[in-house]
């Protein structure tokens, strides 16, 4: 998305015939122009496939840093719900009715829940969400990206963490008697593994039915399983290296999703890209996602070694993929304890405002670091679609596939099959 998860994305497409229902229309509608985008978007790119999405971390990010996003952008985050209480990534007219043809998701949907809730004052809209996510939760208690479509990792955690920040007990939200803590119980690879997937989290299980370990996912799964969102607060200095157990809670899945993350972290920092037909580099959206999923369980040592090897790369990244970008690294440096206005050398929140209308800092965290608010910049970032040059190099080989046989269609995201 950035979408949170690249998994999102290709899963749809590689899923679309089932996960799609028989009445819908999966064909993608024009794209907007540059200049037919509201003023009210964060972010100049194409929001066909991710508007929604960006707009909840941008909204959401600003909050989490004590700035008051403005009323017209999160009033057209809102006007973008259809009736049935569903997000669609982008609706050029929020006038016409949502029907068959409207492609809503759960990722868009999650998200727009947890920024609308943390700004408060849209209980009508947030509920009438909650009640859609609901309605197509699946029998086995978790979400896949589309409605219909078989659960997964990703998507099944951004919906705790929307029911999470409305008051729902996750738990407590049940199909068929399992929750959504069960489904992600059956993503969590056993501490008997072959290889060195031990604890981590599948993102699905693959064609044969088994489950091939998938850091993103796992990042996401971990957050998930501990029942927190795209915030988490600072931890509390816990050790994510104990030896994996038998995941009999989403606790204890959890605390081995961590300590896997905590392995694959530990040479480099860093988590990398493993996308068809793309060289193996830096992934610096999952990574921000596995430094947050580590902070909520407590684990700051190895969060705390991931957001300096952000501090010192990620700039160009976040400066090429938008403000989806920004609100990752901004909710990974708030995790961590870590300044986003001086985030190595660059000021997230001065950079992801400028993707966007003006903003004005709340008076709740006015402190002597934060950036005079002198209105937009007048140029935005280099390209605020929210998809780095690297995701659209390896998704060209995707998107060509689909066109010949299986038809193509893009959460987050925000949002990599298993890898």
């Amino acid at each position: 998305m950035n979408i949170r998860s690249s998994a999102a994305v290709l899963a749809a497409v590689a899923v679309i015939g089932a996960a799609v229902p028989a009445a819908a229309d999966s064909s993608p509608s024009p794209s907007p122009s540059r200049q037919a985008l509201p003023a009210a978007l964060y972010g100049d790119g194409d929001p066909q496939y991710d508007g929604v999405w960006r707009q909840s971390l941008a909204l959401l990010a600003q909050h989490t840093v004590g700035v008051e996003p403005p009323k017209s952008s999160v009033d057209w985050l809102a006007g973008q719900q259809c009736a049935d209480g569903s997000f669609a990534p982008y609706r050029a007219d929020a006038g016409t009715a949502c029907d068959a043809k409207t492609m809503v998701d759960t990722n868009q949907t999650a998200a727009a829940v947890q920024a609308l809730a943390a700004l408060g004052g849209h209980d009508a809209v947030t509920g009438k969400a909650v009640d859609w996510l609901k309605s197509v939760q699946n029998k086995d208690g978790g979400w896949g990206y589309m409605a219909g479509g078989a659960s997964d990792a990703n998507s099944t955690s951004v919906v705790i963490g929307a029911l999470a920040a409305t008051g729902e007990k996750p738990a407590e939200v049940v199909k068929d008697g399992k929750s959504p803590y069960d489904a992600l119980l059956k993503l969590a690879l056993p501490c008997d593994s072959e290889g060195d997937g031990a604890g981590a989290f599948a993102f699905q299980p693959d064609k044969k039915g088994d489950l091939v370990a998938n850091a993103d996912a796992t990042a996401a799964g971990v957050v998930g399983s501990l029942g927190a969102g795209l915030v988490v607060e600072p931890g509390k200095g816990e050790s994510a290296d104990a030896a994996c157990e038998k995941a009999d809670t989403p606790e204890q899945a959890a605390a081995n999703g961590a300590a896997h993350l905590t392995g694959v972290l530990a040479e480099d920092g860093h988590l990398v890209s493993a996308l068809p037909g793309s060289e193996d580099q830096p992934d610096y959206g999952n990574t921000a996602d596995a430094v947050v999923a580590l902070a909520a369980l407590g684990a700051t040592g190895p969060a705390a070694k991931s957001v300096a090897w952000l501090e010192k790369n990620a700039a160009d990244w976040a400066a090429q993929s938008g403000p989806a970008a920004y609100a990752q690294l901004i909710f990974a440096a708030h995790a961590t304890g870590t300044d986003p206005r001086a985030f190595g050398g660059t000021d997230l929140v001065k950079q992801l405002t400028a993707t966007g209308p003006a903003a004005e800092e709340s008076s709740r965290t006015a402190n002597d670091n934060k950036p005079e608010q002198d209105g937009k910049d007048e140029t935005k970032a280099e390209s605020d679609s929210g998809f780095g040059p690297w995701w659209i190099g390896s998704v060209a080989g995707v998107c060509l596939v689909a066109a010949v046989g299986i038809g193509f269609l893009l959460r987050s995201r925000s949002r990599k099959q298993q890898s």
